[in-house]
């Protein structure tokens, strides 16, 4: 019989985890899952056919797991009503920004686990960065690590500021990815291609790129290299982008988001 797990909203994450753990062989009977949007529970209802519920109910006792997957901005909201009923249960949060000692504090529980995720593990293709308090046993991690698992990849960080570097470079990485494939479909258009071409060759082009170095031994930056013969077209656009400071503004904006995760835990954590 599967483990009881309880989610705290049911958005585009939770619906991740969700669907993983079906597609796992976990009972959607034993889901259930507090939102107070009707359609949103509606629709985990037809696609999953898990139990729903609009608010905080008894039930949420027999969980042996909870996960926190709502806004952060709604966190302290969201767990007062729970709280009387789920100290017992592991804690994983999905919520960027929240600390795990508010989390510990509005559950009542300090077997807490903070998950950052991201998107592409709607399609089973994300990476998640996780950090463990100190009454978080073995066995406890490698639960979290097969709930995750359907989704993507895991990797645990010894101190818990580290899931901030996390949230700002995958948890956010995917729309920097997005921004420069519509920068260059743009391109595309300009060059007297259609927008559609544009989104196949770029969408492919970084696919590809990305499959070459996660199988290759070597860094990405040799297989630049490799690509930028000294006088051809790659040179030509690299030392464009080097004259337009683009690394530099890259590294700024992910200084960027990390710094709005360390600021978010501080507004939404108390």
């Amino acid at each position: 019989m599967s483990p009881c797990i309880a989610f705290i909203g049911g958005g585009n994450m939770a619906s991740a985890v969700i669907g993983g753990l079906i597609r796992a062989g976990h009972s959607p009977q034993s889901i259930w899952v507090i939102e107070p949007f009707e359609a949103t529970r509606q629709a985990l209802q037809q696609q999953w056919g898990v139990h729903t519920f609009e608010k905080a109910d008894p039930v949420l006792a027999q969980a042996q797991m909870v996960v926190w997957a709502v806004k952060p901005q709604y966190f302290s909201e969201a767990a007062q009503p729970c709280a009387p009923f789920v100290s017992q249960a592991l804690q994983l949060s999905v919520m960027a920004g929240i600390r795990s000692d508010a989390i510990a504090r509005q559950s009542g529980s300090e077997r807490v686990v903070r998950s950052m995720p991201n998107t592409p593990a709607l399609i089973g293709r994300g990476v998640a960065g996780l950090f463990a308090r100190d009454a978080v046993s073995a066995a406890d991690k490698a639960w979290v690590e097969a709930v995750l698992a359907p989704t993507g990849r895991t990797l645990w960080v010894d101190q818990e500021v580290d899931l901030d570097a996390v949230t700002a470079l995958s948890g956010s990485g995917p729309a920097y990815f997005f921004y420069v494939v519509e920068a260059m479909m743009a391109a595309a258009v300009d060059m007297g291609l259609t927008a559609e071409q544009g989104r196949i060759l770029a969408l492919a082009t970084c696919a590809g790129a990305a499959e070459l170095a996660l199988q290759s031994p070597e860094t990405p930056e040799v297989l630049r290299a490799r690509v930028t013969s000294k006088g051809g077209t790659t040179h030509a656009a690299i030392s464009s982008l080097e004259v337009d400071g683009v690394a530099g503004a890259v590294r700024k904006a992910v200084l960027a988001a990390q710094e709005r995760a360390r600021q978010m835990g501080v507004e939404f954590g108390a």
